[in-house]
């Protein structure tokens, strides 16, 4: 017996029992409850009656256990956890019912009959209800019941039985262990993580419930159970949500390789769905693969280098065999012309010579005759000088060379220039400081510079700008292996540069042929830049064209510089080694002309840079805004879309610390003031040397913000 619980007080008879009285249950009906320590229902107190009622309506299973004996009333749902207790246990000793279990839960109750409420789960009890001992697990709710008074005169418990349960569990055990003991000693890293909302949206999260010590050895992320993906990789965690959440709402596995950007591990992963769905969970099983990717990338590479060197190789060939087929067609046309050219001199020297014998023995006081003759002398002066270009062309025309200075020699152009051009024209001239000598005909270089301004202001037919500079230049042996009879060395260049309509492509290689002219019939022999290329080769030079339609075109002679010539101008320069990279700087190539951009990305490569390359400056600016590490932008100044005055601009404002070197055929003075780019951008001409570049380039990164 329980000796705290209060006497129940005694209440008056009641007459009869009124319809819904608890005792009037079926279950109950049967129970002569007179001979039990809880008496005539009749004279139940409410709260007991309450409390029975409760119990009897409830569908899970209850007793409650009333006055100083504890007597136990239950509903039926409680009758199969009573096996053969029932049902003398209706109206008994709750101790005298549960003896076999007393001494493990009368603890328990005299909390619950002190006013304190009791809470297990899965509690083990040895229990005999079938005439044997059996184990089984209950989890039950005491909660004691007081009366009018407040005082606690019983208790009622809500029990479920779960012993099939715990059985399944100690079965859902074995393996347990056998699945934990291979989840600590696999090689391989392994996760379960559930997908979580969050404020980027709906399964927008994931959070690691499951990470075995594997996972540390191959991820090199330790302890990222409870950890979430947004925090633990926010650089790239919308991409592992993506893949993962696509196996969650799909339920089709996946195998996939993906490099861990945090820890620059490269992983081999798979991953499936843990079902039910409703779990939002996926399993994901992966290993450390980096080394064997860095070997395949490497062998990748390798073979993609020696493609490339190859391709490079039929490139250079092809460039070289073109350039072959050009110089011996212009040999050819050369020789042919200059034979022409003597025997039409021959022929034409017979002609004056007649006409001059005519005029002085027979028509001199004859003067419309000799009107006729003055004509026909005109005529054959025009021919003459056009056997001159012609056997300029061919390299046959008789040279004066000299120690020539080309900025004097240009300045002294400037008058003859300014009544050449018009007034429509504007004329600029800029002059290199410590200009070599080099050794030429002066009265060929002037006749040159003179042709190619005569080219420039016919493309400008409604005005412009002519730029004719000078500089002194080194052509080195990537740049004249291409060039089929220019040998490396030291050169004066002289670039004459107009903003007129420009040529295309196809224009620009057959400018050097003799009698071809874009110019309408009567307005141009074809011999012009003919003459100057004639000129050029003769005098051991080289001459290159740039153009881009609706710019401009750049015309540049290099002529070799004379050694042993006292240059009282030229300031000796000190032989620095070439500049290299750590492989640490990325440059961004922008080259329209994709041999063009080959080489320069070559090059750069070759210099210690890190090199990415883009076609024009719609791609470069995308390049820009994903590669952070870019320091550089090596850009063509004129390209279709995009030029470089906008693309300048637009990397200004993106990235305003982030250095810009321009390059072009043109020269810098013609394409500045031409308003193609601003004053004070970065530009390297066309063609440089390596040295060049490696120096223009480390320069301009060095240069302070």
């Amino acid at each position: 017996m329980i000796d705290n619980v209060p006497q129940t007080p005694v209440l008056p008879a009641v007459p009869a029992l009124l319809p819904g009285h608890p005792a009037l249950h079926p279950l109950l009906r049967g129970t002569d409850w007179a001979a039990t320590a809880l008496g005539d229902p009749a004279r139940w107190s409410a709260p007991l009656r309450t409390t029975v009622q409760t119990v009897m309506d409830s569908v899970m299973p209850m007793w409650v256990a009333w006055g100083p004996q504890l007597s136990m009333l239950y509903n039926e749902p409680y009758i199969a956890m009573l096996g053969a207790k029932h049902p003398a246990a209706l109206g008994a000793p709750l101790q005298s019912v549960w003896s076999e279990v007393w001494s493990d839960v009368s603890g328990l109750i005299n909390e619950a009959l002190a006013g304190q409420g009791v809470h297990r789960e899965n509690m083990p009890l040895q229990v005999n209800r079938n005439g044997r001992e059996e184990p089984a697990w209950f989890s039950f709710i005491y909660t004691p019941v007081r009366d009018e008074a407040g005082a606690v005169q019983g208790m009622v418990c809500s029990v479920w039985e779960t012993t099939d349960k715990v059985l399944r569990l100690q079965q859902l055990d074995d393996s347990e262990r056998q699945f934990q003991t291979l989840f600590e000693r696999i090689d391989e890293g392994f996760c379960v993580i559930e997908f979580i909302d969050g404020p980027h949206g709906p399964l927008s999260d994931y959070v690691h419930v499951l990470a075995n010590p594997a996972y540390a050895a191959n991820a090199g992320i330790p302890n990222v159970v409870g950890q979430k993906v947004r925090e633990m990789v926010p650089a790239e965690a919308e991409g592992w949500v993506e893949i993962y959440r696509n196996v969650l709402l799909s339920g089709v596995p996946i195998r996939f390789e993906r490099e861990l950007e945090r820890t620059g591990r490269y992983l081999e992963l798979a991953a499936f769905r843990v079902e039910p769905v409703e779990r939002r969970q996926v399993a994901v099983l992966f290993q450390d693969v980096t080394q064997r990717h860095r070997t395949d990338q490497a062998l990748r590479e390798l073979n993609d280098t020696l493609e490339r060197r190859v391709q490079e190789e039929l490139d250079h060939r092809l460039r070289t065999e073109e350039a072959l087929r050009q110089s011996q067609k212009m040999e050819a046309v050369g020789q042919l012309t200059g034979g022409i050219a003597h025997d039409f001199n021959n022929m034409l020297a017979v002609v004056v010579s007649s006409l001059d014998l005519l005029a002085r023995k027979y028509l001199r006081d004859d003067a419309l005759a000799m009107r006729y003759v003055d004509s026909a002398r005109n005529a054959t002066r025009r021919a003459a000088q056009l056997t001159q270009r012609l056997l300029a062309f061919s390299r046959q025309q008789p040279l004066k060379p000299e120690a020539v200075n080309a900025n004097r020699l240009v300045a002294g152009m400037s008058d003859l220039l300014r009544h050449s051009m018009g007034g429509a024209i504007e004329i600029e001239t800029v002059l290199g400081g410590g200009l070599w000598r080099t050794h030429a005909d002066p009265n060929q270089l002037e006749n040159a510079i003179l042709n190619l301004s005569v080219n420039a202001r016919d493309a400008m037919p409604d005005g412009g700008r002519l730029t004719i500079e000078t500089a002194n230049a080194h052509l080195d042996e990537r740049y004249t292996s291409e060039q089929v009879g220019v040998f490396p060395g030291q050169y004066v260049m002289v670039a004459v540069s107009d903003t007129g309509s420009g040529m295309t492509p196809e224009v620009i290689t057959r400018a050097f042929d003799p009698f071809f002219t874009t110019k309408e019939v009567g307005r141009g022999t074809g011999l012009g830049l003919s003459q100057v290329y004639g000129f050029v080769k003769q005098s051991g030079g080289h001459v290159r064209i740039y153009s881009e339609l609706a710019q401009g075109t750049t015309v540049k002679i290099y002529l070799p510089r004379l050694l042993n010539a006292p240059d009282e101008d030229v300031t000796p320069v000190a032989s620095l080694p070439m500049p290299l990279s750590d492989g640490q700087e990325t440059v961004l190539v922008v080259e329209d002309e994709e041999s063009v951009r080959r080489s320069s990305v070559d090059a750069l490569t070759e210099l210690g840079y890190r090199v990415l390359e883009a076609s024009g400056g719609e791609a470069a600016l995308k390049l820009i805004d994903s590669h952070p590490e870019i320091a550089l932008v090596f850009a063509d100044v004129v390209m279709p879309g995009m030029n470089g005055r906008k693309l300048a601009e637009e990397v200004r404002r993106r990235r305003p610390a982030l250095k810009v070197l321009f390059t072009t055929g043109y020269t810098r003075n013609a394409v500045v003031h031409n308003g193609v780019l601003d004053a004070g951008v970065e530009l390297l001409g066309k063609p440089f040397t390596l040295d060049e570049l490696a120096a223009r380039v480390r320069a301009v990164l060095d240069k302070g913000d």
